[in-house]
């Protein structure tokens, strides 16, 4: 059976989201920031505004320097996560196995179903009128028999649809540059890279086929980017239930270092953390709290999960919170990764540790967000973060009601 990726890219998806909201946007130059803060950055912009000179990461303070008509809109996260998960629901009507790469980009595994969709260019044809059709947003699909060339033709290729043959990946590689291949972006071999003037991905392939020289340049990276470089990509589609990861993150809408708020946001998105856990029936191995600073900085702290109940993993994140922010800048990004998932059986032991209070506590929350929403309750915090635990429905944009644990 032949692989058949599809990668649908609904280009500057955040502009297009601002101008559906507010129609009045669409001949206006606009730039999304990052924060109203005068160390916010630009993380996305309309062709308008990169005509007066503006570019993504430049800083707030500078844009309002200039004598510039661009409108500076914050970064509505609510707004796109919604219209996100509305894409999302609409792309899985055409296959089962969908996963959402990031805002505005999604990957589908349409392998074996030649016999309901017979022709690939049609059926990506299909799936841009119907996502236009129903949110006004408008894309371009890359086909190809992996992830890695269906995301690069997307982004370089500015055909509606655009299809990569079995066997032709490194002929459609081979004259880009070669920051599209995601390896090459690592510090060590950018390095290599502009000292060999190699500046297209026919030239990596031409090293390539020498190996001896290969490892010598790029060590460890060799097997790697020679594969990224010939088109190689084993990696599955994975929908959300199985991705190895789970990822939550909160941008504060103004940067801060108020304790109590940032502990707050912690506990909020560790909860999420949990939750996800338990209805995959996993613990992870390994669990990372990161923090960007205003002036573009960031510090993270690692560390593993020995439960999967609120209190455990809320432990675990503020411990690791209170590491990870050691200086006195404001915070803007507060974020926990999960990874290296396992599965989760819990056996009863002789010696229980922990309060079986807070298991049975988070099996009943569980309940009530299944059938709610996750937002819909929380349980209130002691200490520090409990006065601020209500403003967490500031960020999600969803009432909270709080309670407390016996």
């Amino acid at each position: 059976m032949n692989r058949a990726v599809f990668h649908i890219r609904l280009k500057d998806f955040e502009l297009q989201a601002e101008r559906i909201l507010d129609p009045a946007l669409r001949t206006r130059p606009i730039a999304i920031i990052s924060s109203n803060r005068q160390g916010g950055t630009i993380v996305a912009l309309s062709n308008e505004a990169r005509q007066e000179g503006l570019f993504r990461g430049l800083s707030v303070s500078l844009v309002r320097k200039m004598s510039t008509p661009t409108l500076l809109l914050p970064y509505n996260s609510s707004l796109y996560a919604r219209l996100n998960g509305y894409v999302y629901s609409t792309v899985t009507r055409f296959t089962p196995v969908v996963e959402p790469a990031a805002y505005g980009q999604y990957f589908l595994d349409m392998s074996g179903m030649e016999r309901v969709y017979r022709d690939p260019r049609q059926t990506g044809f299909n799936i841009t009128r119907q996502v236009q059709d129903k949110t006004s947003l408008s894309g371009v699909v890359g086909i190809s028999p992996n992830k890695l060339v269906s995301s690069i033709s997307t982004a370089v290729v500015p055909n509606l649809i655009h299809r990569v043959a079995a066997g032709d990946e490194p002929k459609f590689l081979a004259p880009l540059p070669t920051p599209v291949l995601p390896t090459s972006r690592e510090r060590a071999v950018r390095r290599i890279l502009d000292f060999l003037f190699l500046e297209q991905v026919h030239q990596i392939q031409a090293v390539a086929d020498r190996p001896t020289e290969a490892a010598t340049l790029f060590g460890n990276y060799t097997r790697k980017l020679t594969n990224e470089a010939r088109g190689l990509d084993t990696s599955l589609v994975q929908p959300p239930s199985l991705l190895k990861h789970i990822l939550e993150q909160t941008v504060l809408p103004s940067d801060t270092n108020d304790i109590d708020l940032l502990r707050a946001v912690v506990r909020n998105l560790a909860e999420q953390v949990a939750f996800k856990l338990r209805k995959r029936g996993q613990i992870a191995r390994r669990i990372a709290v990161e923090v960007h600073y205003t002036d573009g900085l960031k510090n993270n702290r690692v560390s593993r999960l020995g439960a999967n109940d609120d209190a455990a993993v809320t432990a675990t994140c503020f411990h690791l919170f209170d590491q990870a922010n050691y200086r006195r800048n404001r915070i803007r990004t507060v974020l926990i990764n999960a990874s290296d998932l396992r599965y989760y059986a819990r056996q009863l032991d002789l010696f229980a540790g922990g309060d079986p209070r807070d298991r049975v506590l988070s099996g009943a929350l569980d309940k009530v967000r299944k059938k709610y929403g996750f937002d819909s309750v929380g349980i209130a915090g002691q200490g520090q973060s409990g006065g601020k635990r209500l403003e967490i429905g500031k960020l999600t944009g969803q009432p909270v009601t709080p309670i407390r644990a016996a």
